[in-house]
Order: C-alpha cells, then sequence, then structure tokens
C-alpha cells in the first residue's frame, strides 16, 4: 500500500489533486490545504522563531542558514513510525520548506522503510508541470497525472486569452517581502504575463532575489501587488508599514490612482501546485476590474486602504 509523507505544501496539493489524499499518511507543519490533511501527524518544524515583523524573520533566517542546511527540522522518530513509502520533498528553496539534503540525511540514518524520495524544483511554470508530472510518475498515477496537467492548463488558457484580448497591459511590481524587500521571480512573471500585465521587476524563470526601494520609485507601477510568502492578508496588512512609511510612497501612480493590492500570498502566489490557476484569476480580476468577475476578492485579495 502507497503511504505517502508530504514535506512541503504545494505537494500535499499535488498529491490530493492526482486523488491520492487518502493515501498522505503524514504532513509538514505548513501543509493546510485541503482542510483534511490538518489531522494528520506533523513531520516538521522551523528552527527559528516565525513571530515578529518581516526584518526580524528575514534575519532569523539568514542566521540559522549559516550554521544548518535547512531552516526546518525533520521529526525523524515521527516518520519512522509512519514509515511511509514515500516522501514528497523539495530543492528549489532552502527557506520555503524542509531541503533534500535535510530528508536524505533523515533517511539515510533513521527511517527503516527506505521511501523513494520525490524532490520538486520548480521555478517556472512549466516546470510547475513538470514537478506534478514528476510526483504523477512516482506514485503510479502517469495517466492522472496527464489528465491534470491538462486540465490545470486549459483553465490556463481561457483566462489568459480573456485577459490578453484587453490588448493594453498595466505595468506591475509584485513583491514577495516587505524588509527587505524581495521581488516575486519564479513563476509570478510567467501569471503576470498571462494575466495581462507588464512585470517589471520580476525575474521569469529565476529565484526572487532582493530589489532597492529606489528601483520602484523609478519604475513607477501601474499596479503594485503584495504577496508575502507565509503571510495571510491580515499579516501582510500589519507589515505593509514598511511601505507606507517610506516617504516616497504617496507619490507613487499605483499609491495615487488606490491601484495597490494586498494577496494571500502564503495560500496562492508562493505554492508551486495546482492552485496557481486560482492565482492567476487572481491577477486577472487585480488587472481588469469589470472584465472579470471578482470572485476572490475579500477571500483572496483586496484593494489596500
Amino acid at each position: 500500500m502507497t503511504r505517502i509523507v508530504s514535506l512541503l505544501p504545494s505537494a500535499t496539493e499535488i498529491v490530493h489533486a492526482l486523488g491520492m489524499g487518502e493515501c498522505q499518511i503524514g504532513r509538514s507543519h505548513s501543509c493546510d490545504f485541503p482542510v483534511s490533511v490538518q489531522s494528520l501527524p506533523v513531520c516538521t518544524e522551523p528552527k527559528f522563531a516565525v513571530t515578529g515583523n518581516s526584518r526580524e524573520i528575514d534575519t532569523r533566517v539568514k542566521e540559522t542558514l549559516r550554521s544548518a542546511v535547512s531552516v526546518y527540522r525533520v521529526f525523524e522518530d515521527v516518520v519512522e513510525e509512519l514509515q511511509p513509502t514515500h516522501i514528497v520533498t523539495q530543492s528549489q528553496c532552502d527557506v520555503c520548506a524542509v531541503s533534500l539534503k535535510e530528508v536524505e540525511i533523515a533517511v539515510a540514518e533513521y527511517i527503516s522503510s527506505s521511501p523513494t524520495l520525490l524532490s520538486l524544483e520548480a521555478q517556472s511554470l512549466d516546470e510547475v508541470w513538470n514537478d506534478i508530472r514528476l510526483v504523477a510518475e512516482g506514485l503510479d498515477r502517469s495517466d492522472m497525472g496527464s489528465d491534470l496537467i491538462g486540465t490545470l492548463t486549459a483553465r490556463i488558457d481561457r483566462i489568459s486569452e480573456r485577459a490578453l484580448a484587453v490588448g493594453s497591459k498595466p505595468s506591475v511590481v509584485c513583491l514577495e517581502w516587505l524588509e527587505p524587500l524581495i521581488g516575486a521571480g519564479n513563476w509570478v512573471p510567467d501569471l503576470v504575463e498571462l494575466a495581462g500585465g507588464q512585470d517589471l521587476l520580476g525575474d521569469p524563470g529565476r529565484h526572487s532575489g532582493y530589489i532597492k526601494w529606489a528601483d520602484v520609485v523609478e519604475k513607477d507601477p501601474d499596479i503594485i501587488v503584495l504577496m508575502p510568502c507565509g503571510f495571510d492578508m491580515k499579516k501582510t496588512v500589519e507589515e505593509s508599514y514598511w511601505l507606507t512609511e517610506r516617504p516616497e510612497w504617496a507619490s507613487l501612480k499605483a499609491v495615487r490612482d488606490r491601484r495597490v493590492y494586498v494577496t494571500d500570498g502564503d495560500q496562492y502566489f508562493n505554492r508551486p501546485g495546482p492552485r496557481l490557476v486560482e492565482s492567476l484569476q487572481i491577477l486577472a480580476e487585480i488587472f481588469h476590474p469589470g472584465l472579470f468577475t471578482a470572485v476572490f476578492e475579500g477571500s483572496a485579495w483586496r484593494r489596500m486602504r
């Protein structure tokens, strides 16, 4: 019988989208969707305090990484008791979830069931589909993986065709962290383009990187979208003072036109899995009000006051 431990929220969502949810027996501390997984044993925890403001969290992450291969630890005893046949982890980002190296050490030294390791590493939208294919093949569900990818890409095509038909493209800056500033990279610039926007600072297919506030001021985008990794809308609003207290903030075009938006970056944009389709829908709703029904307004995005 297949027994899956997922150590990454997007991997958990992929497993369930493939119809293998009943086979998942363990999760990471961050896996919370679908809601049913929240009752599963937790197999990881952060090595640092996750409370505090953006700057404090960033400092703790950097300090932890100086002396460790990952900012998270695996509960080897819990995983050993679960006796998984498969463990899904990632090698894309040391900050996002338990690293592949950390899991390899745990499996080699503590896990007697000799599970198959499936490591995800997407940095672009196309590579997200590759990761879905990897998990499907690893779980002997190749046909379901192809069907899922086909369904997701068809949904993306429908949204994008409608958004791109508008013609004009608003200029956009997406922020993945607020202090220090990090511009959203990886698959986010892909989503911005598909939603009919022009990403000014994102680097498509490359890891999200630090940017300068002066660059935001110089670019003066039509739209600013806040999508901090790990933050919901409430936390993002609380942290927005890192932007609003800057002297140039009020003079930015997006601020003057009231086109600054807060999103649930934790649940959507920072999870490279099936719900990136919903993330695209969110951007389409933001970029083209009136053209798209605001299905996710209030629950996943809102205009910043």
